[in-house]
């Protein structure tokens, strides 16, 4: 299926659902005005270039765009905003470094190249032929989005829905869910990421974990598939707070989890597996 036939069925889909209360513009260009996104002071976000998007449509069509395009997006919501699951000194630290450095390195790793017209998830499908540089911090900095925006203030709860249905189906109750997604991320050895993603060739949910920067989209991975929740297990995500009791920290990832957020990039991005297998 031509796969504007398919962005534009995913969008369709995508626009019937809406996080937060944001304002949009017709032109691209124009700034979307986010709540608690304010200039940097104690406790607040950063608002750089344009901020994260926050509808599952806006999300498709970032990572449509060529990499060159791509822009370092302010937070959702205030570097307080998560606690006390996650404090503000880390989120800040977190994000205005951590994230940022990768993005800034990736824009320069790709710079001059042919990687710069092309979409992050093409450069992710041969991430094997890239260098160190490019997987590292294409990784970093699409890895970071997703986090970011599977969280939310008001998370927490259980998945309803098509995505709870298909949490079910793949492993028999939410309770069994969370318990193997949380064991992903305590056992990953050293850095890296817990994932809950689709699979590009069968469309079912399976949860996964990745070394360092890495993530299922790459073809380096043993299942390839769609990332939809992320959980960063690194120890600049949560040490300030809970030193080496990461247990602690995934215990408590899932009260700000933004199941909306997961929810919505399982609808969209379950109709674009096959743009993605290619």
């Amino acid at each position: 299926m031509n796969s504007r036939i398919i962005l534009a069925a995913c969008l369709a889909i995508a626009a019937q659902t809406t996080f937060g209360q944001v304002e949009t513009t017709r032109k691209s260009t124009k700034r979307i005005k986010v709540p608690n996104a304010q200039s940097t002071t104690e406790g607040k976000s950063v608002n750089p270039d344009r901020p994260m998007p926050l509808k599952p449509a806006q999300f498709i069509t970032e990572w449509s765009l060529p990499s060159s395009e791509l822009k370092f997006n302010a937070l959702p919501y205030a570097y307080n905003a998560l606690e006390p699951v996650i404090d503000s000194k880390t989120v800040e630290i977190h994000y205005d470094k951590h994230h940022r450095g990768y993005y800034t390195n990736f824009m320069n790793a790709i710079k001059g190249t042919e990687l710069e017209k092309m979409p992050i998830s093409r450069i992710f499908a041969n991430i094997t032929s890239q260098s160190d540089a490019v997987r590292n911090n294409a990784g970093g900095f699409f890895n970071h989005v997703l986090y970011w925006q599977n969280m939310s203030p008001d998370g927490g709860g259980a998945p309803s829905g098509e995505l709870a249905e298909a949490i079910n189906k793949a492993f028999g109750d939410f309770q069994t869910f969370t318990t193997k997604f949380s064991d992903a991320g305590k056992s990953r050895f050293g850095s890296g990421w817990a994932w809950l993603a689709i699979d590009l060739n069968t469309g079912e949910l399976f949860i996964t974990s990745t070394p360092n920067q890495d993530n299922p989209l790459m073809n380096n991975v043993e299942r390839r598939g769609i990332p939809i929740l992320a959980l960063d297990v690194w120890e600049h995500a949560y040490y300030l707070n809970y030193q080496n009791k990461r247990a602690d920290y995934i215990t408590a990832f899932w009260t700000k989890v933004n199941w909306p957020d997961v929810e919505a990039k399982y609808k969209g991005y379950k109709a674009l597996r096959e743009e993605y297998k290619k």
